[in-house]
């Protein structure tokens, strides 16, 4: 694009009903947000448990600066691994229930990193068809030949693996989200797993939304599956949703978490995250093994909200979701966006999605319910989502 075209581009984003805008809340993340001096009930963060804001993490990123300071200096392979993130990684690797375990600074360079760092241009990518835009840039970035399956068809890839070419010496990759981010619904991981010892493939699982919500003790979805620390199963946890942080390990075995240390670029070329972060990361772990609480709370939540949309009869559907990502699919962009306004008139943050998040013809609210909404929250909710869809 020429530096002229910028201005048409834009204007084309507004008239199609594209173009996004960022809010200023005035308060930290949490259900309660205030926006241009006014109180919103907001549903709009992935904050699942309530953890952002909470002061066991905040105490844990104070102790943190008080003895590490604020800054990493360089990259880890550089100025070196502050002792935090080595105890951080140790957490996670526990939590995870495998071996090892490294941190990234965000989810978007774990998947970018682990992707660029096991595929080349001989080798062959299988992602499933809605995958987040992380792992279909990762796809992209590591020049593998791109293969993607309809949306959690088992079939499909099972036919797929079976007619793709590979050389000989090449790898495959088999690549999911675990939750899909704005659908809600999630990935047949034994399944995916079965086919990836059958072909002998790496099986990338992006557990974004089900870690800290999903599984015995919150462990996430792989646990939830109940899979085997199986060699060929790499887990990306997203340490910026439930967790209440931000960025993300990869965990699995030692001689996996070593090989991204040495080749993945996103480690490598990127400066250490704030002790801080790790402090509180520290923190967050700990609150969701001990959280059954909160996800009891959560579940609670996304029951009254599913029976109270079910009870409205809208011409809406609400796609099928056991998580805190709950989706009413309004189908028109502009249609979608006057719904969402109608929800800000009565006092509810909730976003429209559309394309090109999402298909097009399949602009949506994609609701985001906490531990952290009260009954009273997710009934004001749902009596407003009534009236704004009249």
């Amino acid at each position: 694009m020429k530096p002229k075209d910028l201005s048409a581009a834009l204007a084309k984003l507004e008239a199609e009903f594209l173009k996004r805008e960022r809010k200023t809340p005035e308060n930290p993340c949490g259900p309660e947000m205030l926006l241009n001096g006014r109180k919103l009930i907001a549903f709009a963060s992935n904050d699942y448990l309530g953890l952002a804001n909470d002061d066991s993490l905040k105490q844990g990123a104070m102790t943190a600066i008080e003895q590490w300071g604020v800054g990493a200096g360089a990259s880890q392979l550089v100025s070196g691994r502050l002792g935090i993130f080595a105890t951080l990684e140790q957490a996670c690797a526990d939590f995870a229930q495998r071996e090892a375990a490294v941190y990234f600074p965000s989810g978007f360079l774990a998947n970018l990193g682990v992707l660029t760092t096991l595929a080349d241009r001989h080798d062959v990518i299988f992602a499933d068809r809605i995958n987040h835009a992380s792992l279909i840039d990762g796809a992209l970035l590591s020049r593998a030949q791109h293969v993607r399956y309809q949306h959690t068809d088992m079939d499909d890839l099972a036919r797929k693996l079976a007619h793709t070419p590979v050389a000989e010496g090449s790898a495959r990759l088999i690549v999911t989200d675990s939750v899909f981010s704005m659908d809600g619904d999630e990935a047949p991981l034994p399944a995916l797993l079965d086919l990836a010892i059958q072909y002998d493939a790496w099986l990338i699982v992006d557990d974004a939304h089900g870690l800290g919500v999903l599984g015995p003790q919150g462990r996430g979805s792989i646990a939830d599956a109940r899979l085997p620390a199986h060699p060929n199963l790499i887990m990306i946890g997203t340490l910026g949703k439930a967790a209440g942080v931000s960025g993300a390990f990869v965990a699995g075995n030692r001689d996996l978490v070593e090989w991204l240390i040495q080749r993945a670029r996103t480690y490598i070329y990127t400066t250490g995250a704030s002790p801080m972060l790790a402090g509180a990361l520290l923190a967050s772990l700990q609150r969701i093994i001990q959280g059954d609480d909160l996800r009891s709370q959560l579940n609670d939540n996304i029951a009254a909200f599913r029976s109270g949309i079910a009870a409205l009869n809208l011409p809406y559907a609400l796609l099928p979701s056991r998580t805190g990502i709950q989706a009413l699919v309004i189908g028109d962009n502009e249609a979608t966006l006057k719904i969402a306004a109608r929800l800000l008139e009565q006092g509810y943050w909730v976003p429209a999605i559309r394309p090109p998040t999402v298909a097009a013809g399949s602009a949506r609210l994609r609701i985001s319910l906490s531990a952290a909404h009260t009954p009273a929250h997710i009934q004001g909710l749902v009596q407003a989502i009534g009236c704004a869809c009249q």
